[in-house]
């Protein structure tokens, strides 16, 4: 699967991870379902992480979550997935992400640490996407555009 994102929400995403080093940055990914058969990112929203240790787990703000469905519902952007930052681990889903994931078809953005492996290519500072399905994730290749 092919996910389209715009350089800003993946800047974005990138510079909340940045910004919260040490800890999970997390956030939601916003956009537009059906977009030539498939999805597209047009904003990464930064979220508080209220996971009981935000260290090693995330957890999004229910209020945030609510608030982006009840926008989508009205007319705003839908709620495409979730990206959060591994600040010392690689933007593959861990063992705990596995857990957490609802199997739903959201796409998750993984945000590595600078130095450990990237998505499915395992390159140092490149983050992975996923999509959550029942069973575990599938990787997703993000196409960017301006």
């Amino acid at each position: 699967m092919t996910v389209m994102i715009s350089r800003a929400a993946l800047a974005a995403a990138r510079a909340h991870a940045a910004a919260t080093p040490g800890r999970e940055a997390c956030g939601l990914l916003l956009g537009v379902t059906g977009v030539d058969g498939g999805l597209r990112i047009d904003t990464a929203q930064p979220c508080a992480n209220v996971a009981a240790d935000p260290a090693i787990m995330f957890e999004i703000d229910p209020a945030a979550l609510i608030a982006a469905h009840r926008a989508a519902r009205n007319g705003g952007p839908a709620v495409i997935g979730c990206y959060h930052s591994h600040p010392s681990g690689p933007a593959r889903p861990s063992a705990r992400d596995a857990a957490m994931a609802a199997g739903d078809g959201q796409i998750w953005l993984i945000l590595p640490g600078d130095d450990a492996g990237g998505g499915a290519g395992g390159e140092a500072g490149v983050p992975g996407a996923w999509r959550a399905l029942p069973g575990g994730f599938a990787p997703v290749v993000l196409i960017p555009f301006d």
